[in-house]
């Protein structure tokens, strides 16, 4: 069928967005200014700028499963001219944003010579002008100097550009089509629309409305400026369809979807919860899995459990950003570089209602309630504050506690936490135990190149087998699911992750399903979908 600009369309429910920071896949570290100025530098330009230099050896490296996830640009050797464009538009649209980079690390060079432990008050006149008012210099308690930023005073800076967001809308058919996303800049394409808009632009909201919801197509068109040769691909994105129904549960006791990854939905007749959203889109494929036909309309609570770009999907939270409730996020560390503030990141991008949660801070809401618990380890060693487990709790006393990567290196933690919330009925634990090392993710904050021994034993590391059994044996769980694995073959585009059976998350994990079972708890490693209703007992109450 021919749309036509009065007809009411749908979205299809493969329509994906992209969200790009200066042509690069959007992830928090480049929304926030210190560290999008950071990348853009030492990640996004060094890669660039390598492949110009020898395209083929990237052409070689993406193709080998031993570098998946590596500085290695997916063009197969070619559009070397448009990258050298890219360097350009970089150089010269990011000036101020690579001044920053430079002031910040000829920050911690002055740092370094000059503070010796004696008072600070005559280092201020030689903070770099560029950051100038936006810093106040630190010692902890071993003398050590350092730096925090006014990161609400730098949002409002020329450094924090929405001129640099934009977006591209195209439709995904399959699970192996799209690049590693963080190493391969997005060039155009004639099945790509992009659209320049800032991410904060309500209009996403408008467009993605249209999932269950039909809108005229003449109307959205002309929110989107579409000219006339891009039409017909802007058409492609649409069909007359009406969309599967969601039916919202309504049963009596607590109901839990497995979407994939870290992404778990859980309902009461009263309550929805998504945590760490990471959604598949909606195309034909031989493994089954939930996608975003499968969301409520409304959620009321967003948990996110740490700021990396697996945990935190742009691409899937500006498509169902309207939907949002609240959101609830850890609480930071105060405006140090290497942990950015997820409230003011956020607000920034156009979400509502965010509500900070400290560790051990509990919010109540009609059903139940949220506690934060510490989450250690899988950051490197870097102190990062904006990480949390959830605690959920229903009204009816039955329990489920969202470990993400969080890694049970210090046991005598949770044995403490155990006195304060008691067993819990269902434990949903990550085992990426091996993990990429410290500058995989971290290495464009440091000032100093770490040695390799030292940055191999520094790892985004989740729990093995002795760390999930030490958990398992403290809070003596019913179920026990093991997910946040990366396994997903939809996920490959941002988590780079292929395991075999000799992996060792496979092998420990695999150790993990065995040892509950001897203890006649039900475990399982999750992957594709799962759901599961706990039918729980009305008479417990919190």
């Amino acid at each position: 069928m021919e749309i036509k600009n009065e007809d009411l369309v749908y979205i299809k429910p493969n329509l994906a967005i992209e969200p790009l920071v200066d042509n690069w896949y959007a992830w928090p570290h480049l929304v926030s200014p210190a560290t999008a100025a950071m990348n853009i530098k030492d990640r996004h330009l060094k890669i660039m700028n390598s492949y110009v230099q020898n395209p083929m050896i990237h052409a070689a490296a993406v193709k080998s499963p031993k570098m998946l996830g590596g500085p290695f640009i997916d063009y197969n050797g070619k559009r070397v001219d448009e990258i050298k464009g890219l360097i350009n538009n970089t150089l010269d649209k990011c000036a101020g944003l690579l001044g920053l980079r430079d002031d910040i690390m000829q920050l911690n060079e002055m740092l370094r010579k000059e503070a010796k432990g004696y008072s600070l008050t005559d280092l201020y006149p030689k903070i770099p002008q560029r950051l100038q008012g936006l810093v106040e210099l630190v010692y902890d308690v071993n003398n050590n100097p350092s730096f925090r930023f006014f990161e609400s005073l730098l949002y409002e800076t020329e450094f924090y550009d929405e001129s640099l967001q934009s977006f591209n809308l195209f439709l995904v058919k399959d699970d192996d089509s799209r690049s590693f996303v963080l190493s391969t800049p997005k060039l155009p394409g004639d099945d790509i629309l992009r659209v320049n808009m800032p991410f904060r632009s309500t209009v996403i909201d408008e467009l993605f409305e249209m999932a269950d919801k039909p809108g005229k197509f003449g109307y959205i068109k002309e929110l989107f400026y579409i000219e006339p040769d891009k039409e017909a691909l802007f058409k492609s994105f649409f069909t007359t369809e009406e969309p599967k129904r969601y039916e919202r549960y309504s049963g009596d006791g607590v109901l839990t979807r497995y979407f994939g990854h870290a992404c778990i939905l859980t309902e009461t007749k009263h309550t929805t919860i998504l945590a760490d959203p990471l959604i598949s889109y909606g195309y034909e494929s031989d493994i089954s899995r939930y996608s975003y036909e499968d969301l409520p309309e409304t959620i009321d609570y967003v948990l996110i459990t740490h700021n990396h770009q697996d945990h935190i999907l742009f691409e899937t939270l500006l498509r169902i950003r309207k939907r949002i409730k609240n959101i609830v996020v850890p609480r930071c560390n105060g405006g140090t570089l290497q942990d950015p503030s997820l409230k003011m990141m956020f607000q920034r991008i156009g979400f509502n209602n965010i509500i900070e949660l400290g560790e051990m801070e509990t919010i109540t809401f009609d059903d139940c309630v949220i506690t934060g618990l510490p989450f250690i380890g899988e950051h490197c060693d870097l102190d990062v504050r904006s990480k949390l487990c959830h605690f959920v709790k229903f009204s009816d006393g039955f329990s489920m506690l969202f470990a993400a990567d969080s890694c049970n290196i210090s046991p005598k933690l949770y044995e403490r936490i155990h006195k304060v919330v008691g067993d819990i009925n269902v434990i949903f634990l990550g085992m990426e135990c091996e993990g990429a090392p410290l500058t995989w993710l971290y290495g464009p904050l440091m000032p100093e190149q770490l040695p390799r021994d030292k940055d191999d034993s520094r790892r985004l590391a989740g729990c093995n087998f002795e760390q999930s059994k030490a958990l398992i044996d403290v809070f003596s769980p019913d179920n026990v699911f093991v997910y946040a694995m990366g396994m997903e073959p939809w996920l490959k585009y941002i988590s780079s992750i292929k395991y075999t059976d000799e992996s060792k998350p496979i092998v420990e994990s695999n150790k993990l399903l065995e040892y509950c079972r001897a203890k006649g708890i039900e475990p399982e490693r999750l992957f594709g979908e799962k759901i599961i209703e706990y039918k729980t007992a009305p008479e417990l109450a919190l």
